[in-house]
């Protein structure tokens, strides 16, 4: 697998993660699934008029916001840029 761009977005309980493509969107996905703290999304589809395609998670007690910048930067395959609440 290339390395690919995910965007994560921060808003309060959840976030957003966007990434460039569907099937980067799945794999992303099927990889922080493997992951004991994660185990839920929410998708919101593509972007009209781009190839950009992602996913919402809300936190729990064992996954906070910060953990889970930890878990996606941790993949080697995700180039990860944060932007604040």
């Amino acid at each position: 697998m290339n390395t690919f761009h995910v965007w994560w977005l921060p808003f309060g309980a959840m976030g957003r993660a966007r990434e460039d493509g569907m099937e980067n969107a799945k794999w992303l996905l099927d990889r922080l699934s493997q992951s004991f703290v994660f185990k839920t999304s929410k998708p919101f589809g593509e972007t009209v008029g781009t190839s950009v395609c992602g996913f919402e998670v809300s936190y729990s007690p064992p996954l906070s916001r910060f953990k889970f910048e930890r878990l996606l930067a941790a993949i080697p395959e995700v180039d990860l840029t944060t932007r604040p609440e």
